[in-house]
């Protein structure tokens, strides 16, 4: 059990405290409720691109990282479709330097024509290396545009083209800041060595004058139900044909959500899971396969994807991996292995509440898909899943209406 507290500026921030006193360090959690789905169309990778701006300084704190360097602290931080996530470490004893370069990049982040270029340019050689010059890198780009015909999941986080970035302009962006980066749409968590009424007073000092601001309270297009099977092939200098399988699934807040989840893991997680050892080990068709989730807050998906072995055709992998998904849909899964996953889940959720820095980070993401207590309650929703549960989801989104198949060919 995670026992925190939570309460609200007057600005609109939320802020949550966790309080440990068995560390001597403190983590720094600022969520804001901006992602790729926010983005327009015709100037996507927006939310990536601020992820990067955010480190080049403020009004009274020019350099980001080196104060926080020099009171022993880290950061870091990462963008998704749903939201940007920014994250701090510290001893204790130098929370409120944290508190200090969090709220100052807030109220007065230095956007200028050099930070822009600079960031612009970085931004753009990370997008030629991981989804251009790299293998099976702009697989999600071409996964997204089949799967999703109206809502802004159809664009990866990194962004439609390079183009969008780069023809980013000053206003673009600093249009961009003012709605999106303010008090008021942004959740901050303060967990370690910390009580209460300290974290109020420096919460308080520190934020407590930032203006309020745009609140991002959306109306996205829901994604129209998928009537057909979607699919497509690239030849390319690829090293190995693969196949990638996307079926919807439901959003983070559907109960089904877990049983997905679950799923995921009796086709593809270790070594004793359904495809590795069927498509891999025993009939080597496969030298990799893998099965995931999206994790999207809205409706995303459920991915399969296989690197196939030398002579082995598309047309046999293919087979091999709807057969698999078929037994499933028949037969579901015995007591004994959903007892198992469901041990392997709550081993890795108890592991992961041993950092601070996982709970500062999950705290913020639970408070914003509505309340930060259902932290307490993902275990529990696992362990409600039955044996039914698993036969029912898989009828429901293995099938071949649902599905969108892209698949690599070597030139």
């Amino acid at each position: 059990m995670i026992n925190f507290s939570k309460f609200e500026l007057d600005n609109g921030l939320r802020v949550v405290v966790h309080e440990d006193v068995s560390t001597q360090m403190i983590a720094v959690n600022i969520l804001y409720n901006v992602g790729s789905k926010d983005e327009s169309p015709q100037k996507t990778g927006f939310a990536h691109l601020f992820e990067h701006l955010m480190f080049g300084g403020s009004e009274f704190a020019p350099d980001f990282d080196k104060p926080l360097q020099m009171v022993g602290g880290d950061s870091n931080a990462f963008t998704n479709n749903d939201m940007t996530n920014f994250y701090d470490i510290v001893p204790s004893d130098n929370v409120e330097t944290v508190l200090w370069l969090e709220s100052d990049r807030m109220r007065k982040l230095n956007i200028n024509p050099q930070s822009l270029d600079t960031q612009q340019k970085v931004v753009v050689e990370e997008f030629k290396e991981t989804c251009l010059n790299q293998p099976y890198g702009d697989a999600w780009h071409h996964i997204s545009n089949m799967a999703f015909k109206v809502h802004p999941y159809r664009w990866p986080t990194i962004g439609l083209e390079p183009k969008h970035i780069e023809d980013a302009s000053l206003d673009d962006v600093q249009e961009f800041f003012k709605k999106y980066y303010n008090p008021n749409n942004a959740i901050l968590v303060i967990a370690g060595n910390i009580d209460l009424a300290e974290a109020k007073q420096l919460t308080e000092k520190w934020f407590g004058e930032i203006p309020k601001g745009y609140r991002n309270n959306r109306a996205l297009p829901q994604e129209p139900k998928q009537n057909q099977l979607q699919s497509k092939v690239i030849e390319n200098g690829v090293p190995l044909n693969a196949i990638f399988m996307a079926f919807h699934m439901p959003g983070r807040m559907h109960k089904d959500y877990y049983v997905t989840d679950l799923i995921s893991d009796i086709l593809s997680n270790g070594r004793s899971s359904r495809l590795f050892v069927r498509l891999l080990k025993e009939q080597q068709l496969f030298s990799s396969i893998d099965a995931f989730i999206s994790g999207q807050i809205d409706p995303g998906l459920f991915v399969i994807e296989g690197r196939l072995m030398e002579g082995i055709s598309k047309e046999v992998a293919n087979s091999a991996i709807w057969q698999e998904l078929e037994l499933l849909k028949k037969e579901g899964v015995q007591e004994i292995e959903l007892t198992k996953l469901k041990n392997k889940v709550e081993a890795s959720l108890t592991f992961s509440e041993c950092s601070i820095l996982n709970k500062a980070i999950n705290l913020a993401y639970f408070e914003l898909l509505g309340d930060a207590a259902y932290i307490n309650k993902e275990s529990e929703f696992y362990q409600n899943i039955e044996v039914g549960d698993i036969k029912r989801v898989a009828n429901t989104i293995f099938q071949k209406e649902n599905c969108s198949e892209l698949v690599y060919l070597k030139k």
